[in-house]
């Protein structure tokens, strides 16, 4: 088969074939590294020094790239996941062989829950070390790809200089190609700080493969909508990461069907529209509304554990689901299953359907709503629900929030008013603690215009203290509320209830307020009282600043048990 059409590719001036054929002297692999990511158009790196990373380290000097240096590698993750989430990019994070490696498994596997495109370059022991042998080099492990296989999009070693830019630029298109997620990289010392003669990387071409949903099946789907009797939408984080909010509100309109957001979709469809059933998953009420329709159409989720009222959910209508990872297509529930990225196939389906009327649905909503609200009130919580409140009223409208594990956010999950998509965030995608503080850390880098919250308990929080040094030292406007109940409170209302005693969720802490300021934070007692006015004074204030709450918080009665 002869080929005589090519990709037109602009012919080199004369002055670009000289700077190619004598590229300046002093570079190494790691200039390689820096030079290709720049060609890719990434602009900041997170990450932390080890010895066999060094030649990427100093090549950063010789390099545009802004740098985000974190106290530990796992925080570091966390940090370049939510600069992936916020501005939709590739965040490079650059690691050591081994321990340095390995400490970052936790945050890549919330990466690859999230769908947060995090570029992971590692370095590796000496080539002659490599290939399972015990060769005794500082760092080895006899198989480091394996300790990432399980958790990221795709692995990428590199053995040569001449491989690095091509084993980016695959890397790179691997993680932004739908869905989202964490790719691994990783090269041996002596390549990353050998010296090359290489031209210099010039602009990289890492276009990802587009995700079409095939037509047959926006066809079926969009009959299905259009003829339906009470349509209802579940939006999950693919709504998000695919920024189809838009999409996801003029198609819910057109037929006509009410929504509920799951807590990685959270933002994804207006709270206080007439049609939003808003987050509340872990209500029977909710559940039993999703089971009555007899057309649902699934967008962006896997109805996984917490999108399924802890797999109560069992619908009684079709199903139809549109999701980017095809491994979660019909995983938990029979459906028409169309493997695609949610706002290629919102749109395609806005465009197929027909409208449908139907007064009553915002009724129904109201309804559903109403019994929610009747259900927690009568379980005396107002504590939390007030919490929730304040830090609505003090924080900006468009300002990211991020939330770990703690009972504030799993109240927040279900009850907090996200009111644009993507600026709520929490580590719900896998579930480990210590997510909060970092991510707000790499989200502020991604934009200082704007201050950003995160909410830790005392236990999350001891997971994060030493990035209280990082947010100081490149001035972060990151404000830090912790809620100080004395031990992992979540874990101890689950033992309480399971076993009527708790092991292990007592501790000690130290003085939140006087370590902040240690490290040169200002921090605040705060009070139930106090908090909007305290976190508004926060947020004013340019740089980071720590808010404590000591308060004792219950959770709301569970409906799925």
């Amino acid at each position: 088969m002869s080929h005589d059409h090519h990709d037109e590719r602009p012919a080199l001036t004369p002055g670009q074939i000289d700077a190619a054929l004598n590229p300046p002297p002093g570079r190494n692999g790691g200039d390689l590294v820096v030079e290709t990511l720049q060609g890719l158009g990434a602009t900041t790196v997170f990450g932390l020094p080890g010895q066999h990373a060094l030649g990427m380290f100093d090549a950063l000097r010789r390099s545009s790239l802004g740098y985000v240096g974190l106290r530990v590698e796992n925080n570091a993750g966390f940090a370049a996941d939510a600069y992936g989430r916020i501005t939709g990019e590739v965040a490079p994070l650059l690691l050591s062989t081994g321990p340095g490696a390995l400490t970052s498994l936790a945050a890549l596997q919330e990466a690859a829950a999230a769908s947060a495109p995090v570029l992971a370059v590692s370095s590796q022991v000496p080539t002659a070390g490599l290939g399972g042998g015990r060769h005794g080099y500082l760092h080895e492990l006899r198989d480091q790809q394996a300790s990432f296989r399980d958790i990221v999009k795709s692995v990428h070693p590199v053995r040569t200089a001449s491989q690095i830019p091509s084993a980016i630029t695959a890397a790179w298109e691997s993680a932004l190609t739908a869905p989202h997620g964490p790719v691994w990289i990783e090269i041996p010392q002596d390549v990353l700080t050998a010296e090359t003669t290489l031209p210099v990387v010039t602009a990289m071409d890492a276009t990802p493969r587009e995700l079409h949903a095939r037509p047959e099946l926006i066809a079926v789907a969009a009959h299905l909508l259009s003829n339906a009797a009470r349509p209802a939408i579940i939006a999950g984080g693919g709504v998000v990461r695919s920024d189809a909010a838009g999409k996801l509100r003029a198609l819910a309109e057109k037929v006509g069907a009410p929504v509920v957001t799951t807590y990685g979709g959270k933002g994804a469809f207006p709270w206080e529209h007439p049609l939003s059933l808003r987050s509340w998953l872990e209500d029977r009420h909710t559940t039993d509304f999703l089971e009555d329709a007899d057309v649902l159409l699934v967008v962006g989720s896997g109805l996984g554990e917490l999108s399924s009222n802890y797999h109560t959910f069992a619908p009684r209508g079709r199903v139809v689901q549109i999701e980017a990872d095809a491994g979660k297509l019909e995983a938990n529930h029979p459906a028409l299953g169309i493997h695609a990225d949610a706002r290629d196939a919102l749109s395609d389906l806005l465009e197929a359907v027909t409208p449908r009327e139907d007064p009553a649905a915002a009724e129904r909503v109201a309804a559903v709503l109403d019994r929610v609200r009747d259900r927690i009130d009568a379980q005396g919580l107002a504590l939390e629900q007030h919490l929730l409140a304040e830090i609505r009223s003090a924080l900006p409208d468009t300002s990211p929030s991020f939330w770990d594990m703690t009972i504030l956010a799993y109240w927040a999950w279900c009850a907090f008013d996200a009111r644009h998509p993507n600026t709520m965030h929490s580590a719900q995608g896998s579930g480990g603690l210590g997510y909060a503080f970092p991510a707000a850390i790499g989200a502020a880098a991604a934009d200082r215009t704007k201050p950003v919250l995160a909410v830790s308990g005392d236990g999350g929080a001891m997971y994060s203290v030493a990035e209280l040094a990082t947010a100081r030292q490149y001035d972060l406007p990151v404000t830090w509320l912790i809620v100080d109940d004395g031990g992992y409170g979540i874990l101890r209302e689950y033992m309480t209830d399971a076993f009527g005693e708790t092991t292990g969720t007592e501790l000690s802490r130290p003085d939140f307020v006087a370590l902040a300021e240690a490290f040169g934070v200002p921090a605040v007692r705060t009070s139930p009282e106090t908090l909007a006015d305290d976190l508004a004074k926060s947020f004013a204030r340019p740089g980071p600043s720590v808010v404590v709450l000591p308060a004792l918080l219950r959770m709301f009665a569970p409906t799925h048990l």
